[in-house]
């Protein structure tokens, strides 16, 4: 790996006075896992690529369909019944061959959980479902990993970093609402610029957690994208 390469792809982040080289050396030292590579993972996981991240886990179980197409940026009509770990693997590979990353083609489950996450630095959920996210935060609990967590629906999203020097998803909601009272995504729809506006946002302090940049602490942001609201709720 060539430092002349590294240098010529950073440094118009490396010249901020609050990342510089140390910054950057944490970056690359860095090992992120993504949950998901829908929506919300598809925009994580291309800036926290191009940003540097040096270990970056992808866990998806699911295949391309092309209803994904409209806002997972990752893909292509051709790749319709692929893998979307290893599909997104190969692009991001594409984006950044100085960065090394592992596809989990597999469901995160109570049984592998524990396993997988633990050799991560920091957890980014971009999940579509409440058991998989209260998985994911319990998991990151026990462990003690910092969680960047969001989520979206219709024009709305939500943004937050658990276990980072702040309280966690239970302390907010203790229990997971019932599936037959939860709205989504199939059912009640999602202008396909939302997560990649949200999905660029956990990015963000997916890279000031790891550089130790100030980040969102015993926070929760609600944003509203079709009148552009914003509220940050203390808790």
């Amino acid at each position: 790996m060539s430092v002349v390469q590294e240098y010529l792809r950073y440094n118009r982040q490396v010249m901020l006075p609050e990342i510089g080289d140390e910054g950057q050396n944490k970056l690359k030292n860095a090992k992120v896992l993504v949950i998901g590579a829908g929506g919300l993972g598809c925009p994580i996981l291309q800036y926290i690529s191009t940003a540097g991240v040096g270990t970056i886990g992808i866990i998806d179980f699911d295949k391309i369909e092309i209803h994904n197409l409209h806002r997972q940026i990752l893909y292509t009509e051709k790749q319709i019944g692929l893998s979307k770990a290893k599909t997104a693997k190969e692009t991001l590979e594409a984006m950044n061959p100085l960065i090394n990353i592992v596809a989990f083609e597999e469901k995160l489950t109570a049984e592998n959980a524990t396993q997988i996450i633990k050799n991560f630095d920091v957890i980014v959920d971009g999940c579509d479902n409440f058991a998989t996210r209260y998985l994911v935060n319990d998991t990151c609990v026990s462990l003690e990993k910092p969680l960047v967590y969001g989520s979206i629906l219709k024009f709305e999203g939500q943004l937050a970093v658990f276990n980072n020097k702040s309280k966690n998803l239970r302390d907010l909601f203790p229990e997971p609402p019932d599936p037959k009272d939860v709205p989504n995504c199939n059912l009640n729809g999602v202008l396909g610029t939302l997560p990649g506006i949200i999905g660029t946002m956990m990015a963000h302090e997916t890279l000031k957690v790891i550089m130790g940049l100030p980040t969102l602490e015993n926070e929760l942001v609600l944003f509203s994208t079709l009148n552009w609201g914003f509220t940050k709720l203390k808790f």
